[in-house]
């Protein structure tokens, strides 16, 4: 078949799979297996395509139909304009999470920092966040993540990111791992925050039977991580420091409420803040540690 032909064919097979804005998905699939960009394949419309090509095309489009999503098909993703490496161990990073980030280096930017401690991005999974946070700040990060499948995948894209003297994955049960001396002055997490019954029911087939349960399921109201966190922060969070985490956009209320709550015996958190994300919804919070 001609590249135009195969272009036509893959629309026409995942929008009968229920796949409807594929256009996309097909130029980066039959781009994948040419070696072309959209213009090159553009250019390339009436050429013809090897039988080694359209098989290998063939074959990825197939797994597109059972809704495998496209990144772990292709097997990476792009973020914060870089390319990470992904499969099925760990979330495809979302644009959620890049606000996350924006977050964190509009607060660097603002001139009251970070301190001096050690930085920690919690429930690591792919690595972005620590990378990124490794790249822009120039500092090292300890990655945390409970799979040690999640935390290969953070090893590799270190490496990929030339990061790997940075960020020191580590794997941990939240913060287990971590002794009770107040050393962290900056915590970035996206940890699972989706009930559970939506994870079971709501979800779109992507997300649901390929992207790992262990990072979306967050417990009966998706808050069973974060009440954890909240709970364990304050032994290893310094004076001041401070913690960005995304959450569910209805949770903010509960979030809020959850660490403006005094526990005896321990730091309170203050300054407490719900930040909207660029659709209006909350989506990280923004707390400091006395």
């Amino acid at each position: 078949m001609q590249t135009a032909e195969l272009v036509h064919y893959g629309i026409t097979e995942l929008k009968g799979a229920g796949i409807p804005e594929c256009t996309s998905d097909v130029h980066l699939l039959l781009g994948f297996c040419l070696g072309k960009s959209r213009t090159q394949l553009l250019l390339a419309a009436r050429e013809e395509v090897s039988t080694r090509a359209e098989q290998l095309f063939v074959g990825l489009l197939q797994r597109r139909k059972q809704r495998e999503p496209l990144a772990y098909i292709l097997g990476e993703q792009e973020f914060w304009s870089q390319s990470f490496f992904v499969n099925p161990s760990v979330l495809i990073p979302r644009p959620e999470t890049e606000f996350l980030l924006e977050t964190v280096f509009e607060e660097s930017k603002s001139g009251k920092g970070f301190g001096q401690g050690a930085v920690l991005d919690l429930c690591c999974g792919s690595g972005v966040i620590a990378i990124i946070l490794a790249l822009e700040l120039k500092r090292q990060v300890v990655a945390i993540d409970l799979s040690a499948a999640a935390l290969a995948v953070t090893g590799q894209n270190c490496l990929r990111h030339g990061v790997n003297q940075l960020v020191m994955p580590v794997r941990s049960d939240l913060l287990s791992a971590l002794r009770n001396d107040r050393s962290f002055s900056l915590v970035v997490s996206n940890p699972p925050y989706i009930a559970t019954a939506v994870v079971e029911n709501e979800l779109e087939p992507e997300v649901r039977e390929h992207e790992p349960w262990l990072a979306l399921d967050g417990g009966e109201r998706g808050l069973d991580l974060i009440q954890r966190i909240r709970d364990d922060l304050p032994r290893i969070l310094s004076p001041n420091g401070q913690l960005f985490m995304e959450i569910g956009y209805d949770q903010g209320e509960a979030v809020a409420e959850m660490f403006a709550a005094h526990q005896v015996g321990l730091s309170d958190f203050y300054d407490i803040r719900i930040l909207k994300d660029y659709a209006g919804r909350d989506r990280v919070l923004h707390a400091r540690i006395r």
